[in-house]
């Protein structure tokens, strides 16, 4: 389960990657723009703001967020993305943070690139840390003694699922899409008593979450703060820095 409340607990630095993603998308005047993981819709509802003549379609596979978005006056609908087909007016397809979510995504990518008319845009951005310690310390403490029986079938996120940005440009140029693609890290400046569990919480840890009562997870939080502090010391300053690589494409549809 997705609860939009702990996911906007970092609202702006989860959204600084949105706009650097939008910023290299050139349409003029698209018609129908796509937002494929609209999360709770703070970010959707910029889309219109920059392209005020747009159609704006919003999809996410979490009713939570669903309704979240909805309450923001986003016209978001329930559903997965690799149920998705555009319409014949679609111009921009935008997913940030989405795709990593579905091993297959390298196929819809094409798929996609075939059904959208030639001089439409394709968007997206998937992190590509997992294998930063934050990752490391949760994936450990998954397989340790404690909590191997109960986590066995944890579905944490791999690092094989997203390809790096040169294997996502080979695979939209061949596809018959003029692409730009690049990688970023960006280093969070967190403030709080636990600043990265908090992070993760309300994404990487959700699996975990949903697995366990209420004791045993907040048993798991107690044995995971110390490996993320050590991992990610918090200065005399109160500032804890957190590296985040992320990996960005923008494919326009050429045939």
């Amino acid at each position: 389960m997705w609860n939009p409340a702990v996911y906007l607990t970092y609202a702006d630095h989860r959204g600084r990657p949105y706009y650097d993603l939008l910023s290299r998308v050139d349409a003029r005047e698209p018609r129908r723009i796509v937002d494929l993981g609209c999360g709770p819709g703070n970010l959707t509802r910029t889309l219109t703001q920059r392209w005020p003549g747009a159609v704006v379609e919003a999809w996410d596979s979490s009713e939570e967020m669903v309704t979240a978005a909805r309450e923001r006056g986003v016209d978001a609908r329930v559903g997965d993305v690799r149920d998705w087909a555009p319409l014949p007016d679609t111009d921009v397809v935008v997913s940030n943070a989405t795709l990593h979510w579905v091993p297959e995504h390298p196929d819809l990518l094409l798929r996609w690139a075939g059904q959208l008319g030639a001089g439409s845009w394709i968007a997206f951005q998937v992190p590509g840390n997992f294998d930063a310690p934050s990752h490391r310390a949760v994936r450990d403490l998954v397989s340790s003694a404690r909590w191997a029986h109960l986590l066995r079938d944890f579905p944490f996120e791999k690092s094989e699922v997203v390809r790096p940005a040169a294997g996502y440009a080979e695979l939209l140029t061949d596809a018959g899409c003029t692409v730009d693609a690049w990688e970023t890290t960006y280093v969070h400046e967190l403030t709080g008593e636990n600043p990265v569990l908090e992070w993760i919480g309300g994404t990487a840890l959700r699996p975990v979450r949903a697995a366990l009562p209420d004791h045993d997870w907040q048993e798991f939080r107690a044995e995971l703060i110390p490996l993320l502090d050590a991992a990610y010391p918090r200065r005399a300053d109160g500032i804890t820095f957190f590296p985040f690589r992320r990996i960005f494409v923008v494919a326009r549809v050429k045939n």
